[in-house]
């Protein structure tokens, strides 16, 4: 999957959560988190979006990047 590091981002802040927060909640590294919200990380397992997304109370669908056209 291809992720929205600045929807995840976004996301995050207006719930009040920090990475910190984020990492203890899904087990994921907080500097893994921290770049893929800066949009390092150009595909990632769908099952690390989905547990971001439950952190952050939204569909992962919502985290996912928009496929460019042609």
């Amino acid at each position: 999957m291809r992720p929205n590091g600045q929807a995840i981002r976004a996301f995050r802040i207006a719930r009040n959560l920090s990475l910190r927060q984020v990492e203890k909640q899904t087990g994921l590294n907080r500097g893994w988190l921290s770049r893929l919200e800066r949009g390092q990380i150009q595909t990632t397992a769908d099952d690390k979006v989905r547990q971001v997304a439950t952190v952050l109370d939204i569909s992962p669908d919502l985290l996912k990047a928009k496929e460019k056209k042609p």
